[in-house]
């Protein structure tokens, strides 16, 4: 596996990483294989967040079995406050059942308010400083879907390495990386499939680790089979033929826009709704030619798009301020209405 230097943290981390949001969905037994699998593939970069619910210990498991000492961890937080952040710094150290976190990340900031805030008197960067200066944390990060955020970000200094969506649907970022590497920060791409919704898997991955900018990108994974394949990539590095160039550009050219990463942010519904599966058996309809699969499952759903009242709180939590009431009008006209 390629390993390369992330940023001014000297760490040599594997140019596939693991992302931490998809192991929710497995039991502690097959965690514990995944991760053994993680190591086994050359991947040595984790990384996980408090707000995923049970990723962190179950990755905790995986590190007390392998050897915390064979990965690069790293975690986050969406605190902003100096006691919030420290609450569940402690609360990660003991999920992951570690010592020390290599990279502590402000997790998804999203407006230059909370960016002031983090970085005030009373902020959550005061504490993460306090904690690296006694070992408890090595580098301190930032995560955002705005560019703009992440640049604002960097020319504080305060910040190691950055994370930012990535793919060739979302190239908003590509200009960052680049100011990213001459600063000496670490970039890791997240969303390198663009939750999913790209196909063409090992196609983007290559699209993504092709950059010289980008550091690692961090592919969720779920299963035995998308580490290997996943890590496959990482082995030897292939530039993309100008074909598969055609391949990967058409299906982001198909996608445009408006289309649902499942970030879950938007969660929970008022209404129950689970908003990102709503928008999946709408992409399975209408790009995956699975018609008669995604009306079966939509119609099964118990509560589903037809019964969103617009109130619009999921719009106000969106990252990528995605129409939202609209686009599950046109999920239940597509397959409510067959």
């Amino acid at each position: 596996m390629e390993k390369r230097t992330l940023g001014r943290t000297n760490f040599q981390v594997s140019v596939i990483g693991f992302g931490g949001i998809p192991i929710q969905r497995v039991d502690k037994e097959m965690a514990i294989k995944m991760i053994e699998e993680t190591k086994e593939a050359g991947i040595n970069f984790i990384d996980t967040a408090r707000g995923y619910t049970i990723s962190e210990s179950l990755i905790g498991y995986g590190l007390e079995h392998c050897g915390r000492e064979n990965f690069i961890l790293a975690t986050k937080s969406m605190k902003r406050d100096y006691e919030g952040i420290l609450e569940e710094l402690n609360v990660s150290l003991n999920n992951l059942r570690t010592s020390y976190i290599d990279l502590f990340q402000f997790h998804n900031v999203s407006t230059f308010e909370d960016l002031d805030f983090l970085m005030g008197e009373n902020g959550g960067l005061k504490a993460i400083k306090e904690a690296k200066q006694k070992g408890i944390i090595k580098e301190i990060g930032i995560t955002s879907h705005s560019p703009e955020i992440l640049d604002k970000a960097m020319d504080t200094g305060e910040f190691a390495t950055i994370q930012c969506p990535y793919n060739p649907v979302e190239r908003q970022a590509e200009e960052i990386f680049k100011k990213a590497n001459k600063l000496n920060i670490g970039v890791i791409v997240m969303k390198p499939l663009a939750g999913g919704a790209i196909r063409n898997a090992s196609l983007s991955l290559r699209f993504i680790i092709n950059n010289p900018n980008v550091t690692t990108a961090i592919p969720g994974m779920d299963s035995i089979e998308q580490i290997v394949e996943n890590a496959e990539l990482g082995n030897k590095i292939e530039p993309l033929t100008d074909v598969e160039e055609d391949i990967i550009f058409k299906e982001a050219e198909e996608l445009g826009s408006e289309f649902c990463r499942r970030c879950g942010y938007c969660l929970p519904c008022p209404q129950g709704i689970d908003i990102p599966t709503q928008f999946l058996m709408e992409g399975y309809y209408s790009r995956y030619n699975l018609e008669e699969w995604a009306v079966e499952r939509y119609k099964a759903m118990e509560v589903k798009a037809v019964d969103c009242i617009e109130c619009g709180q999921c719009e106000t939590k969106c990252p990528y301020n995605l129409p939202i009431r609209k686009m599950l009008k046109k999920v239940e006209l597509t397959l409510g209405q067959v």
